[in-house]
């Protein structure tokens, strides 16, 4: 009777307790700070449980309910508009949640008030483009758009990636029943290792594409660096890749001392470019970049163009007309492969890169931090609180996008309004590869759609949201050459 009374106790105890919990963090983080001297309040929101703050619930929506939009359309159903803003508690800080084109712009063009922030931080790389800030940053920006982002070395890039490409479609022809994730991603490491570091396809570059995947696993995690944990396991695939670089740079050098020839790719160059001082970046500086930089490129690049396949097989009369349009082009064209300069004049095709990655959303959220309390709209963001720019909303939010994830590339016949279309991130920060990332993609879809044909052995397959937007199945295809 005793032990029956206790679990009684205990079990009528757990409803009290996990209210008190709901609440312990929305009194320590809100409590008598709602409103600062001047009146304005905090966002509308709620803080979660503590530690683990709303982190549940987002899990809930993108992983379990498979519903991502639904995370924020929730809180505007119970906390109104909110001005685009609302506070929460996500990957271990206090945060404040941006989701309209006004407050992100806001955001992203006061970079002083809002500095550059990531979760986990040394997944990519505290010396990396992506995380230095003035002169380190204006000084590896202007390298990176140069060597991979101006029109001649587009140029040069269009003709490097293309034999590999057709040399990949006509393997995948040979074996019909595939998934795209898969030799999408491997094609594209392979072009992106050889453009960035002169990496050959075999096992080491195989090892590498696993650390690669490893390491983005924990870009979306809670920032909890245990063993099993993804976030602990990013950080691991993250050091060997560290290793595995760290012996290339003193190849490398040993090459440079002994007066061998460069390879002349991205690699070298990092470490061959200097400040006002004459300076040259440190090794943890190439390093760390070059990483980053395959993340960048690599990631990004492989999911787009995974979409588009599976976007052009669910669209067979986007198809149609993007075979016209590419077939138009060859008839007075010598030899299989076309230039930048051409892939500029395809209207369509360039109308479909776009609207594949809009609806790829494969940059999902940005992060910054407030360094200093901000007023916006009578909403006041503290200092030290972390701003969330969940930028996948603005591109399937309808008010920004007519029937928004419905695939309409004839929607970019007019361009999309001020501020709704991030999906190379904004401001002094926008992506440096972005022209490289839309011409790697069209270059596919111009060979996929002059010689081949397929279509989705799983057309209604579920969507998985962590770390990116992908079926469930990895995209499985029938495909086969034209006949």
């Amino acid at each position: 009777m005793e032990i029956l009374m206790l679990y009684s106790c205990i079990l009528g105890g757990l409803p009290i307790l996990g209210l008190l919990l709901w609440w312990w963090n929305e009194l320590w983080y809100v409590g008598l700070n709602s409103y600062d001297k001047n009146g304005a309040k905090l966002p509308p929101g709620h803080m979660g449980f503590p530690y683990f703050g709303e982190m549940l619930s987002f899990l809930f929506y993108f992983k379990l309910l498979r519903r991502p939009d639904d995370f924020i359309n929730s809180k505007r159903l119970k906390y109104g508009d909110g001005a685009g803003l609302y506070r929460s508690y996500l990957f271990g800080s206090p945060s404040v949640i941006a989701c309209s084109p006004t407050v992100n712009k806001f955001i992203l063009q006061s970079e002083e008030t809002f500095a550059l922030q990531w979760p986990n931080v040394d997944l990519v790389g505290t010396k990396s483009l992506v995380a230095v800030v003035g002169k380190s940053h204006t000084r590896l920006r202007n390298f990176v758009s140069n060597a991979i982002n101006r029109p001649d070395a587009l140029t040069r890039i269009a003709a490097d990636v293309q034999p590999r490409l057709v040399a990949a479609l006509q393997s995948w022809a040979q074996s019909p029943n595939f998934k795209a994730q898969i030799q999408v991603k491997r094609l594209t490491f392979e072009n992106i290792g050889k453009l960035f570091a002169s990496l050959e396809p075999g096992p080491l570059l195989d090892e590498m594409d696993k650390l690669f995947q490893g390491v983005m696993k924990g870009f979306r995690a809670q920032p909890s660096n245990f063993p099993g944990t993804a976030c602990h396991h990013a950080t691991q695939c993250r050091r060997k890749l560290e290793e595995i670089f760290a012996r290339e740079i003193e190849k490398r050098k040993n090459r440079i001392t002994n007066g061998e020839k460069v390879e002349n790719d991205l690699m070298d160059g990092l470490m061959q470019i200097k400040d006002e001082h004459r300076n040259q970046l440190s090794d943890k500086e190439v390093l760390d970049n070059i990483v980053s930089l395959i993340i960048a490129g690599y990631e990004s690049t492989a999911l787009s163009s995974v979409w588009a396949i599976y976007y052009l097989a669910k669209y067979p009369n986007v198809l149609q007309k993007l075979r016209e349009e590419n077939m138009a082009i060859c008839k007075d064209k010598k030899g299989d492969f076309i230039t930048a300069e051409d892939v500029s004049q395809l209207k369509y095709t360039n109308k479909v890169v776009e609207e594949t990655i809009r609806m790829a959303n494969v940059s999902q959220t940005i992060f910054r931090l407030a360094t200093k309390d901000v007023e916006y709209k009578g909403y006041r963001i503290p200092k030290g609180w972390i701003v969330i720019l969940w930028t996948r909303y603005l591109h399937t939010d309808p008010q920004n996008f007519d029937d928004p994830l419905c695939f309409n590339p004839d929607r970019w016949d007019k361009p999309a309004k001020p501020g709704t279309y991030q999906v190379f991130g904004g401001g002094a920060r926008i992506c440096a590869g972005n022209m490289l990332a839309r011409l790697q993609v069209a270059l596919l879809l111009h060979h996929l759609s002059l010689g081949y044909k397929w279509e989705l052995v799983n057309p209604n397959a579920d969507i998985t949201y962590l770390p990116h937007p992908i079926p469930a199945d990895g995209v499985e295809v029938l495909f086969s050459k034209i006949c």
